[in-house]
């Protein structure tokens, strides 16, 4: 049964393909009760950022996120280990070093066998491990479908912090993966992506995004979010509006996966994009005769996406060389922040 069952078959979604789309999100969020007057919270709800942060002490802060969702991959360990690496990212978002974690596990037990549960969680801890921490506890509960995630703590010095509304006029914004991620899930549920785009796909999503911590503090790096399940576009008005500037994004200097540019020119996209356009399109202009299929590029759900960074155009190299020498082979400058309202404009 685990060798013929479809883990991506007993779920309507996947990945950050699975996230309610900005416009339902702020709809939800509109009537929030505010966090009232906390002065050891240093993030909150405020500009959406990554994770919540709530100061210890004058050297510590305590970084606190959840991320979990549906399989986007049929092999469970491999699924166990996208998901945990996606949890992980927001930590490295803001600049943090994990220190622990705790999983979130919803199965359809009665579907599933246990093996193929055990591989999940093996597959989470494999990457917690990884990153030289342990999953301490958790909680597990019989769901309607598989779901896999992490709680995740860590800890950063307040005054390295990394927030998504810190950019500056003039930064440049360097991405460090390439996107695609999303059109390649398309494919897989559609049997359309080959043994290259596979093998892309789960190198990029289990890459962790260690160069984050290593961001905080240096010279010159004034704003970090990582790009998940809004795509470039969304996550990029995230920064601009956090900022009160505009995102001017260079379609053409985003790097892509291999073979995407094919897939999506062949149409094949996620719902989520399509959902994503409709969320925050009235805040994206776009040039004259842009094509519906870069257009969608821009909206791809990242599952365990790149981080994309604002920094002083002085500092970019420095940025660029330490991305490049963690893994982050392609990382590139994709844009950058001006002076203007809170929106995306793409060349």
């Amino acid at each position: 049964m685990t060798e013929t069952l479809r883990l991506t078959s007993l779920a309507h979604g996947g990945g950050c393909g699975c996230k309610l789309s900005p416009a339902v999100l702020r709809e939800i969020m509109a009537k929030m009760p505010a966090a009232g007057l906390f002065p050891d919270l240093m993030v909150g709800t405020e500009t959406s950022d990554d994770a919540a942060v709530w100061r210890l002490n004058d050297s510590q802060a305590l970084v606190a996120t959840t991320d979990f969702f549906m399989p986007v991959v049929d092999d469970p360990f491999e699924f166990g280990r996208i998901a945990a690496t996606n949890a992980l990212s927001d930590i490295y978002a803001m600049g943090g070093t994990p220190i622990l974690a705790l999983a979130i596990v919803g199965m359809p037990v009665d579907r599933m066998p246990v093996d193929m549960i055990q591989a999940i969680l093996a597959g989470g801890a494999a990457v917690c491990a990884a990153a030289g921490i342990p999953v301490a506890g958790g909680h597990s509960i019989d769901s309607v479908e598989p779901i896999y995630g992490l709680v995740a703590l860590g800890l950063v010095h307040p005054d390295r912090l990394l927030k998504n509304s810190g950019g500056r006029a003039g930064d440049v914004l360097i991405l460090t993966k390439p996107l695609g991620v999303g059109v390649y899930s398309a494919a897989l549920k559609q049997d359309r992506l080959d043994a290259e785009g596979y093998a892309a796909l789960i190198a990029s999503t289990t890459q962790l995004n260690t160069v984050g911590k290593d961001l905080a503090g240096m010279a010159g790096v004034h704003s970090v979010t990582d790009v998940t399940g809004f795509g470039l576009a969304g996550h990029a008005l995230e920064m601009a509006r956090g900022a009160g500037l505009t995102a001017v994004i260079e379609a053409g200097a985003a790097p892509l996966h291999p073979g995407v540019e094919a897939l999506a020119r062949a149409g094949v996209r996620t719902g989520a994009a399509v959902r994503n356009w409709a969320s925050y399109g009235e805040a994206v202009n776009l040039p004259p005769g842009f094509e519906d299929w870069r257009r969608d590029l821009l909206c791809d759900p990242q599952t365990s996406g790149g981080l994309l960074i604002a920094a002083a155009p002085e500092a970019a190299e420095a940025v660029l060389s330490l991305a490049r020498a963690q893994g982050f082979g392609r990382a590139a400058i994709v844009g950058r922040l001006a002076e203007g309202a809170p929106q995306v404009d793409v060349r």
